[in-house]
């Protein structure tokens, strides 16, 4: 139970603990502690901000139980050289239902990791056991972050709807469209990422990862003009889409909701029969949610931004 770097055998360890909470109670999984989610956060990041990150492992003979990743304060550089001071730190987290206790061990040791500076969190808003440890730790809901909140949509993979592109455009594969296009759609896509080669090449490392479940939309141009990528968690046969983006000079066109009907379907060949997606959820952010829901997802659960100043007690 020492505090040590975060490694990618251990993101492995963190997996197979979201597939046990997944396979009894999937709406106790954390935010950031799905199985995909910690494929797609440590691949991306960890080769420019792992030497920020911390974690602690706490078993049960030979079984992880529960879990805590500290991202401490550190200086984030974006691609074109722009830098950005993160002065906070932050816990992802997850514990099995089977030993809720462990929380307040989890918490008390991000507490000693993460001294002098505010340090938030985002545990599921319905689980009122583990929010009154919080509470009672100090911890108290991030009115600052109300409007961030991220909620998981759910839907079973029956009834996919046979996607529609406009002319012209076609789907392709990761595999296929290769590293330069695959980077270049995500960067188009989300404005100011810190994406780049380097860390695709650490997505691609992780276990999780599958070329042929990374999905792209092509525009006759030949720009890349939305993508996707699919975790398939294959004990639980349920697959999970993290991220999603369209160019934004191709948005308003359906492609997002083709690239998800027609990643359904592939995932659904590969043996799954249950998909998520998380989005922002406030009022001030629907189009994600709307774009979720027209496409027959609905909400599973939601966070709940928490925070603990630096000048608390």
């Amino acid at each position: 139970m020492t505090t040590e770097p975060l490694t990618a055998e251990d993101v492995r360890l963190m997996q197979g603990l979201a597939q046990r909470v997944t396979a009894v109670r999937p709406e106790l999984v954390n935010s950031d502690a799905s199985y995909g989610e910690l494929a797609w956060n440590w691949g991306k990041d960890h080769a420019t901000e792992g030497h920020a990150w911390v974690r602690r492992l706490w078993f049960a003979g030979d079984d992880l139980v529960a879990w805590g990743w500290a991202q401490l304060p550190r200086r984030v550089v974006r691609r074109d050289g722009s830098v950005r001071d993160v002065t906070g730190a932050y816990l992802a987290h997850q514990v099995h239902p089977g030993h809720p206790a462990l929380l307040d061990e989890v918490v008390d040791w991000f507490d000693g990791v993460a001294p002098g500076v505010d340090r938030t969190v985002l545990p599921n808003a319905d689980d009122e056991a583990a929010l009154a440890r919080w509470t009672a730790h100090g911890y108290e809901v991030d009115r600052d972050s109300l409007g961030g909140w991220t909620q998981l949509n759910e839907r079973d993979l029956t009834d996919i709807a046979q996607p529609v592109l406009p002319a012209g455009f076609r789907f392709r594969t990761a595999d296929e469209a290769g590293p330069e296009a695959v980077v270049r759609a995500h960067v188009d896509a989300w404005a100011g990422s810190t994406y780049s080669p380097r860390s695709y090449e650490g997505v691609r490392q992780t276990a999780a990862y599958r070329g042929d479940l990374h999905v792209l939309v092509e525009a006759p141009d030949g720009t890349m003009a939305c993508s996707a990528i699919m975790w398939l968690d294959e004990v639980n046969r349920t697959a999970e889409f993290e991220p999603v983006g369209t160019h934004p000079e191709h948005r308003r066109r359906g492609l997002a909701s083709a690239v998800l009907l027609h990643g359904m379907r592939l995932a659904r060949a590969a043996g799954a029969v249950h998909v998520t997606v998380a989005c922002l959820g406030a009022d001030e952010h629907p189009s994600a949610r709307e774009l979720y829901y027209g496409v027959g997802f609905r909400l599973l659960s939601r966070d709940l931004p928490l925070i603990k100043r630096a000048d608390s007690a």
